[in-house]
């Protein structure tokens, strides 16, 4: 999977502790069992709820332009399988993860906790609102799509902090990397992508 989906010529991933993060979680543990053997496919796989693991490449790619550190401090919205959240553990020294759908957040919480993430701590809730109690945070990583950047988001960002959100409606969603500098936020359009659309109060947004 490292080999082929996330280093060749059209994929360019190169942090070499992104790569080694990616090489060392058994992504099967986090799909359904009836999908185990396209775990590593080049492709997202749906996991219940309207829901999806994304495809390697983007949860690499997504983790290397958070640019993550060993003292970060990381807030994820949208938990889904965990995947992402054990992924970011390797790397960073706490990953705070939020899942709106509860069936979803207490099984990727336990499939955490068995593999011995201990540092990932999973709330159930509206990640639109982040973690107000946890924060500030180093970084930021959403994996849904509101079509706005959620304001309490930008609010719970340390100041040179990273955040990487898809912005946009179905159809027509830009993946932008946002910087926070002197109580400002720098945006950079990165990449198109397709992602579910955040839930929750963002949908009144």
């Amino acid at each position: 999977m490292v080999k082929v989906q996330l280093t060749g010529p059209d994929r360019n991933i190169s942090d070499k502790r992104v790569l080694a993060a990616m090489a060392s979680v058994p992504r099967h543990k986090f799909v359904p069992r009836l999908l185990r053997t396209e775990a590593y496919g080049d492709h997202p796989l749906p996991i219940g709820y309207g829901q999806t693991i994304s495809q390697p490449f983007m949860v690499a790619f997504m983790t290397e332009q958070l640019a993550p550190r060993n003292t970060d401090r990381v807030l994820e919205i949208g938990t889904g399988s965990g995947y992402q959240a054990a992924v970011l553990a390797g790397l960073v020294s706490e990953v705070y993860s939020i899942e709106i759908i509860e069936p979803l957040g207490k099984h990727a919480a336990e499939t955490l906790r068995n593999l011995g993430y201990d540092n990932v701590h999973v709330r159930i809730g509206d990640g639109y609102e982040g973690w107000p109690e946890a924060a500030p945070f180093d970084s930021i990583i959403v994996t849904c799509a509101p079509e706005q950047v959620p304001e309490p988001l930008v609010a719970q960002l340390k100041e040179g902090g990273r955040m990487i959100i898809p912005v946009g409606p179905g159809g027509n969603q830009l993946l932008y990397v946002l910087e926070k500098r002197a109580g400002k936020i720098q945006s950079n359009a990165v990449l198109p992508v397709l992602f579910v659309p955040m839930t929750g109060v963002a949908e009144s947004d």
